[in-house]
């Protein structure tokens, strides 16, 4: 392959990568949802981070909650707080993060009441644990860039065994 077919192919690829597709596709991702503690005990307050919102607000709200919590930033990294109700029973909660451009859906796991638990805030940034979100993998952007870098790396394979068997 000569130096303007794989100029073509590598500029189509870029294309494609970068294109109104895969930004549509990207767009339409949810964000993630990050919760600590991982799993607090009723009464305990929660922080929240959120990314994937263009906004600089948001509302994260779950049956959980005392109430919902209003999260704030920029860049797409929204945080905030939240006490989970003092009455709530233990197991698996949805949260629903409300942002100005989509909704990221999460899970928080309420723990039992029992000896030793303690309802007082922890250390978020030693102790923040990834809350599941809907599917898993690679989102589609993800995905396209993957690809396209493993189509450069093959040109690129192609090319130095080519080289290799001239010179023989």
């Amino acid at each position: 392959m000569g130096s303007l077919p794989l100029t073509v192919c590598s500029g189509l690829l870029v294309v494609a990568a970068l294109g109104p597709a895969a930004q549509a596709a990207h767009a339409a991702d949810g964000g993630t949802l990050a919760a600590a503690p991982a799993a607090p005990a009723p009464g305990a307050e929660v922080t929240l981070k959120v990314s994937g919102c263009t906004g600089s607000q948001a509302v994260a709200a779950s049956r959980a909650f005392a109430a919902d919590a209003r999260l704030t930033g920029t860049q797409g990294a929204l945080s905030g707080s939240a006490r989970v109700g003092s009455t709530v029973g233990p197991g698996a909660y949805e949260v629903k993060v409300t942002c100005a451009d989509r909704v990221v859906d999460g899970r928080i796991t309420v723990a039992a009441m029992g000896k030793g638990a303690s309802v007082a805030p922890v250390d978020a940034a030693a102790h923040f644990a990834t809350v599941a979100t809907s599917g898993s993998g690679p989102d589609t952007a993800q995905a396209v860039t993957g690809l396209a870098l493993a189509s450069i790396a093959a040109v690129a394979v192609g090319l130095r065994t080519r080289r290799g068997r001239r010179t023989r």
